[in-house]
């Protein structure tokens, strides 16, 4: 796949991932909280990698890190995953200094094929600020439609409730 690679995230990789959060903290602690809550230092990333790969080994979370000229530049993961469907949601972002290089969608249609075939998931799904215009862009360009809007169904860590596109692609 061109110049970049994607891959599953590991515990070795906790000190190329605090570096990537912290560069990106600003852009990241809205809606990627959790994560920027759990990498606030170096020993606290590699405890939350930790706990990710206990969460992989159960098939609960899909975390896949995606590397330029082996240098960590962004994240895609399936989360909030319903084996019952199957069906999971899907995060993605790129460090500032790749935005527009086409690499996230190369790399999220790359994660929508291959993924998709080895866990036979049925839908992916979404959650999207309507002042998002990248995320939108990028979800509408890998076939998501918009399906509705979740009213009141976040919190940003400024503690203002927010509602989200909530974009689908059945499978």
């Amino acid at each position: 796949m061109d110049d970049f690679t994607i891959r599953l995230l590991t515990i070795q990789d906790a000190q190329l991932f605090f570096e990537l959060i912290q560069t990106n903290k600003h852009r990241l602690e809205d809606f990627f909280a959790g994560t920027v809550k759990y990498t606030q230092t170096e020993s606290d990333t590699i405890a939350y990698c930790e706990t990710i790969a206990k969460r992989i080994e159960l098939k609960e979370y899909y975390p896949y890190l995606i590397f330029y000229n082996e240098k960590l530049i962004g994240f895609i993961d399936f989360k909030n995953i319903d084996w019952n469907i199957p069906k999971a949601e899907l995060g993605a972002f790129i460090d500032v200094n790749f935005e527009g290089s086409g690499i996230i969608t190369k790399s999220f249609r790359y994660l929508l094929e291959n993924v998709v075939k080895a866990h036979k998931f049925k839908k992916l799904f979404c959650r999207i600020s309507k002042e998002n215009y990248r995320s939108i862009a990028l979800a509408e360009r890998c076939g998501f439609t918009l399906e509705g809007v979740l009213t009141k169904d976040y919190r940003t860590t400024k503690g203002e409730l927010i509602d989200l596109n909530y974009y689908g692609k059945q499978l």
